[in-house]
């Protein structure tokens, strides 16, 4: 298992456009996030904070109790949601892609589903207030609709009522 460590880095990669998060070892991580998305916070902080490292941490564990991904992929979702929460710009919410929940089950996990009008995809909820959530795609290639796809582990911000409890039936199933 990886732990955040005070070497971790945060790097803008110009060649690339993109955040990476540089391990040490000659390991890089690169975020999906463009250069403009950022926060001026991973220019002026390169270093991983405590709370980025807490937070990398709750979550590695949190991920690790479904049993469903390897290490290093809860390493990887971990990373990418950390930079999600830390240095992306606010974004606003785009809940017209995604269907209103209606069940009446409660929502008790950080690992969600969103229904759009071409499939159901998996997100990790990272940050959330009472009207929205901002939440780290799961899934690979999250078709939107006939025109948009969400790539694996960009970031998407969603009204609360468009989140829906993901199903003991479906693929992830938590460990007692």
């Amino acid at each position: 298992m990886l732990q955040a460590s005070k070497e971790w880095r945060w790097l803008q990669c110009r060649t690339q456009n993109r955040l990476l998060v540089d391990l040490g070892d000659e390991l890089q991580l690169c975020t999906p996030f463009r250069l403009r998305q950022l926060t001026a916070d991973s220019i002026s902080s390169p270093t991983f904070s405590v709370e980025e490292a807490e937070f990398y941490q709750n979550v590695f564990d949190y991920l690790c109790t479904y049993g469903v991904w390897s290490e290093a992929q809860c390493c990887q979702i971990s990373l990418n949601a950390t930079a999600t929460k830390f240095h992306l710009l606010p974004m606003q919410a785009k809940s017209w892609f995604f269907s209103p929940y209606t069940g009446s089950d409660v929502l008790c996990n950080a690992v969600i589903s969103l229904e759009s009008k071409e499939m159901t995809g998996e997100c990790l909820i990272v940050d959330h207030d009472s009207e929205a959530s901002l939440c780290v795609n799961l899934t690979a290639n999250f078709k939107l609709d006939e025109n948009i796809v969400l790539e694996q582990f960009q970031a998407i911000k969603v009204l609360n009522n468009r989140i829906h409890p993901l199903l003991v039936s479906n693929k992830l199933v938590r460990r007692a």
